[in-house]
């Protein structure tokens, strides 16, 4: 999945190039990485690309960049959360072979374990073959409230690790996600998910039919133009706007979780990003022309903006751009969607 915006990381991430076409993290853009992870591994097919209209060229180039093919790329007519872009790809893999396992991987996340990675998805796949819709909870390490949680019930194959979902849990506040960072049973949710196609379309058939409908309807009338996969506009946008957790996961009988510990971030904010990328010995995190005297915990970054000199700042973050500049504490790094909107509103960006 590659049709985020990532306005939490503006002004490095816009909408002519959001976070999952840049290399925030290593030398390749994070869409990328998500590719390399499976490429070419004994099993897997090439990877299938769900995308947004604005941004197929960006996937195209990324691949020819990165020497990468894919078995297509599907492009939504318009946003309609993860849910129906789930929808269309299992549509495409279903009319090809329903009983075809399809791994779901958002294209903008930081997963420093590759190998534990493979390993998690390889104990999943007797647990999805079986028609489980397995999903990866990631081993927490400080009591995020920023993420949503998944409770780990009964044992389905202790060999494997494999528990039922006893319950997904929305984003909570600090006093509790201390309390599952205690327990051991509370995992986060990475939105990293493995099942049969079929099996996910009849889920939805049962929970929410329009988003099925929509998806084989758009699938039907689809298109070819420009190397991209063009679902049916009418049909696809007929669909509700739904997550995936929201459509089936949180409602069916069948989830399933596989706890692993492979460095994962999805890298959803500037905080986020200090936190995965390497530091000096005082906590600083720098990118591009810049330095910092007397500071301590700061992540700057520059990257097609002005050179920036930082002194005496303690745990802030600096970010210059050719989209624009934002100095603000580390600690207010999810307030920054709001900032875009004022910005938006006042004419200041594009």
């Amino acid at each position: 999945m590659s049709g985020g915006a990532g306005t939490r990381l503006w002004p490095a991430s816009h909408a002519a190039c959001p976070k999952q076409f840049m290399p925030l993290v290593g030398d390749r853009s994070m869409l990328q990485e998500t590719i390399e992870r499976t490429y070419d591994l004994p099993g897997f097919e090439k990877p299938l690309i769900v995308s947004s209209g604005a941004q197929g060229p960006l996937v195209q180039q990324q691949l020819a960049d990165g020497g990468y093919s894919t078995a297509a790329i599907l492009l939504e007519p318009e946003g309609r959360n993860t849910a129906p872009a789930i929808a269309i790809a299992a549509a495409w893999i279903a009319a090809r072979d329903p009983a075809a396992l399809m791994l779901v991987m958002p294209s903008d996340h930081v997963i420093a374990n590759v190998t534990a990675f493979r390993g998690a998805v390889a104990s999943a796949l007797g647990a999805a073959r079986d028609g489980r819709l397995v999903t990866f909870g990631i081993q927490p390490h400080y009591p995020e409230t920023g993420y949503g949680y998944i409770r780990k019930g009964d044992v389905i194959d202790a060999a494997n690790d494999i528990h039922a979902v006893a319950e997904f849990v929305e984003k909570p506040p600090l006093a509790r996600a201390e309390a599952y960072l205690a327990d051991g049973r509370h995992y986060w949710n990475g939105g990293i998910f493995l099942f049969r196609a079929g099996v996910l379309l009849d889920e939805l058939d049962q929970h929410v039919p329009a988003v099925r409908a929509a998806a084989v309807d758009a699938m039907a009338q689809a298109t070819m133009q420009d190397g991209f996969v063009l679902p049916g506009e009418a049909e696809f946008s007929a669909s509700p706007n739904v997550s995936i957790d929201v459509a089936v996961m949180e409602r069916t009988d069948h989830a399933a979780v596989v706890p692993v510990d492979m460095g994962w971030s999805d890298v959803g904010s500037w905080n986020a990003l200090w936190a995965v990328r390497d530091r000096d010995p005082k906590g600083n995190a720098v990118k591009g022309e810049a330095v910092t005297v007397d500071g301590a915990g700061n992540l700057i970054y520059v990257d097609g903006g002005p050179p920036v000199a930082t002194l005496g700042m303690r745990d802030c973050v600096v970010v210059s751009t050719a989209q624009g500049v934002l100095v603000m504490p580390r600690d207010r790094s999810q307030d920054v969607r709001g900032v875009v909107e004022q910005m938006k509103a006042a004419g200041l960006t594009p």
